[in-house]
């Protein structure tokens, strides 16, 4: 059988895998890298197929001694465990005063057991690594792999390019990225770009375009890692991901990014004066807040957000990052209305001043909720399932 099998007698869906190539080209364009997988069914499992592809690196060199992965304290949650699931160990960096990674904490563990790093850029503080060059050298130092979270990329689309400043792999939550909205539940989609040096590595089988203009799917990719899912991926999201490019162009996701920081930084500069501010400078794509002042009044976080539901307005996450106490992150789509975002400062700030005057009250909120007040943890803990068969009669 040929290494080249075609795709038009296997399928016969020679357009569908046509927009599948072309979506790996721009994704590769606009990324700085040089080969994509479209396979992965969500961020997460983008993740995880990334550190893989770090693990199979290793592997072919005979790096035995790689044990760690290094993940600084503002990453997502998701890093530790799909560095875990892939079985490595993990090291936490602190974050400085400015958001940014501490460089000395990061010198003092980088030796010759480190397998790579994985960074979220902007990071989940919405703070951009102002040192990635100098991280990425250190790194490259004892042969590890640049990881880039790219669940934030929004924020930088068109303006920076991960393969241009030092990372080897990345994911790309496209469906957060590409049309989606932010918190929409999915479905899900993770494609990973890497670099020359993992290129070999990527799942199979890969699409590839022949000298006749036709396309098929090449299986000889001895050093792969196999298959990570079906090869078209999660296809309806990749292809409303691939009419959204169409449609915008170069010049217009540039723009994207450009309204999502704006966004960002509008809600910032009007709340920075009445919830407290984790890192008062330029942010990116979000802001993360604290309701420490109102804690101090008995308001918490999940009071605030119990609150704007009964103002029509899903909270924004709470309690996230985790190392930020009482932690309010706010990101705001590029898509949001200044009409929108004017309601929902105004709605935060009468949130404010209500802790001022009658702090109880919040503990009343949801009222207007067929369920007030659920205790999340047994609901979590204590799961009951029940459904309901149509009357046979």
């Amino acid at each position: 059988m040929s290494l080249f099998h075609d795709v038009g007698k296997i399928i016969n869906r020679t357009k569908e895998v046509g927009i599948l190539y072309e979506t790996e080209r721009w994704m590769c364009e606009m990324t700085g890298f040089s080969a994509f997988t479209l396979q992965p069914l969500a961020g997460a499992h983008g993740e995880l197929t990334g550190i893989m592809l770090m693990a199979a690196y290793h592997k072919s060199k005979g790096n035995t001694q790689k044990k760690y992965v290094i993940i600084p304290d503002s990453a997502h949650g998701t890093n530790p465990a799909s560095a875990a699931v892939a079985g490595y160990e993990t090291i936490s960096i602190p974050s400085n005063k400015d958001g940014g990674m501490d460089l000395e904490a990061l010198k003092a563990v980088i030796n010759d057991e480190i397998a790579g790093l994985m960074m979220t850029v902007p990071s989940t503080y919405g703070v951009f690594e102002s040192n990635i060059e100098e991280i990425a050298k250190l790194i490259h130092s004892v042969d590890g792999i640049m990881y880039y979270d790219g669940a934030n990329l929004n924020a930088v689309l068109g303006r920076c390019r991960p393969g241009d400043v030092g990372f080897d792999v990345m994911h790309i939550n496209t469906h957060k990225t590409f049309t989606t909205p932010h918190g929409g539940g999915g479905p899900g989609s993770g494609p990973v770009g890497v670099n020359s040096k993992l290129e070999k590595f990527l799942p199979v089988s890969r699409v590839v375009k022949k000298s006749d203009g036709s396309f098929a799917l090449n299986y000889d990719y001895p050093d792969s890692i196999g298959y990570i899912a079906s090869f078209y991926g999660n296809f309806a999201i990749l292809v409303r991901a691939y009419g959204y490019m169409l449609m915008l162009g170069k010049e217009g996701l540039k723009d994207t990014t450009d309204h999502a920081v704006l966004n960002a930084n509008y809600i910032m500069a009007k709340l920075k004066g009445h919830y407290k501010l984790c890192f008062d400078r330029f942010c990116m794509h979000e802001s993360v807040f604290s309701a420490s002042l109102q804690a101090q009044r008995g308001v918490h976080a999940i009071d605030i957000a119990k609150y704007l539901i009964d103002q029509q307005i899903h909270p924004p996450t709470v309690y996230f990052p985790i190392s930020v106490p009482e932690a309010i992150m706010i990101e705001p789509t590029e898509t949001e209305s200044k009409q929108v975002m004017d309601d929902f400062i105004a709605k935060m700030i009468a949130a404010d001043e209500l802790s001022k005057s009658n702090p109880a009250i919040f503990k009343e909120f949801p009222k207007t909720m067929p369920i007030s007040r659920p205790d999340e943890v047994k609901a979590a803990r204590d799961v009951k399932t029940s459904y309901f068969l149509p009357d046979a009669g």
